[in-house]
């Protein structure tokens, strides 16, 4: 782990180098280029992503070049970082979309110049795609639908299918696909196991940790019966932690998250947080650059790639018997 660490360190100081040369001036890309544009760095989940595109880039012996908004919420910051790497003529770009429209001119710009487009971590919606006329060579990422419902099975697992008691919702940010399907998923799965158990708040977070423990804090008020709360990712899930042990009640509250990053592990660990529905963001990088690879030599690519999904809790992390834990990073 602290090898990692390390490596995601220095990978930051190389990125800070090439933002810094980005300023100065838009460099010609090399033959064969990729370009990847993350969300951002600032989230130990994007940084576990970005580690897994540098080390599938090296395995695959093709080149780079990354950008990153600063945070998950900067839509319009991230389109014009987008528009700015287009002037490298890459090859490719690999895009995490902050949500399901703020990239479309710049990916209908792409398309227009034969980029290959991908859409990492499944953050675009088909739906406007197609509207918009932007094919993507294929999507990538993991099933957010179902990354929900395996939180609702776990809860359900704890607490029992006759369980009972106001359950809170704490969704991304307003009109990302992502987060809107993980809460869909856990809503839906939830209802069909245990009724009994009612969702009685369903608010968009933000992603943000402090949003999420403010959020965490007036539903207990509210209903200080609560008996669990499903996050949408492990940031706001840390949150809401927060939230629960500073109300005394981290015994009566279950508590989920999504992501699996390297914080949210710390708290299961801790005996804090209790589970966390890992996406591993590392492989989705990694199986990313392979993809493209594949595609740029004329590969058939499926257009849908599913990474699978864990759900991790002390028993799971203590154990270390789980083949897939090698991709949690």
């Amino acid at each position: 782990m602290t090898s990692f660490f390390t490596r995601i360190n220095r990978f930051t100081l190389a990125l800070g180098v090439a933002l810094a040369f980005s300023a100065i001036g838009v460099a010609k890309a090399e033959d064969g280029e990729y370009g990847v544009l993350m969300k951002t760095l600032a989230n130990p989940f994007w940084g576990a992503m970005a580690q897994g595109v540098a080390d599938g880039a090296k395995e695959a012996g093709v080149k780079y070049f990354q950008q990153a908004a600063e945070s998950d919420q900067a839509a319009e910051p991230q389109l014009n970082l987008c528009n700015t790497m287009l002037e490298r003529k890459p090859v490719a770009m690999i895009t995490a979309a902050i949500n399901s429209t703020n990239l479309l001119p710049c990916l209908k710009s792409a398309q227009a110049a034969g980029m290959k487009i991908v859409d990492l971590d499944n953050n675009l919606d088909q739906a406007v795609l197609d509207k918009e006329g932007v094919k993507v060579t294929f999507h990538i990422g993991s099933d957010n639908v179902a990354a929900g419902a395996q939180g609702a099975e776990y809860l359900v697992s704890k607490l029992g299918k006759d369980a009972k008691g106001p359950v809170l919702v704490i969704e991304g940010l307003s009109g990302n696909i992502t987060g809107e399907k993980r809460a869909k998923g856990f809503a839906d799965k939830l209802k069909e196991l245990a009724p009994g158990l009612q969702i009685v708040a369903s608010l968009p977070g933000d992603w943000d940790r402090g949003k999420a423990a403010s959020i965490a804090t007036d539903t207990l008020t509210a209903h200080p019966d609560l008996v669990a709360i499903f996050c949408a990712n492990d940031g706001m899930a840390l949150g809401a932690v927060e939230a629960v042990y500073a109300a005394g009640k981290g015994e009566q509250v279950t508590m989920i998250g999504v992501d699996g990053n390297v914080d949210a592990v710390k708290s299961i660990k801790e005996g804090r947080l209790n589970a966390s529905v890992a996406q591993l963001p590392y492989l989705v990088g990694k199986q990313a650059v392979e993809n493209v690879k594949k595609a740029l030599a004329g590969e058939k690519v499926p257009e849908s790639i599913a990474v699978p999904t864990l759900v991790l809790t002390k028993d799971v992390l203590d154990a270390g018997k789980e083949p897939m834990l090698q991709y949690v990073k």
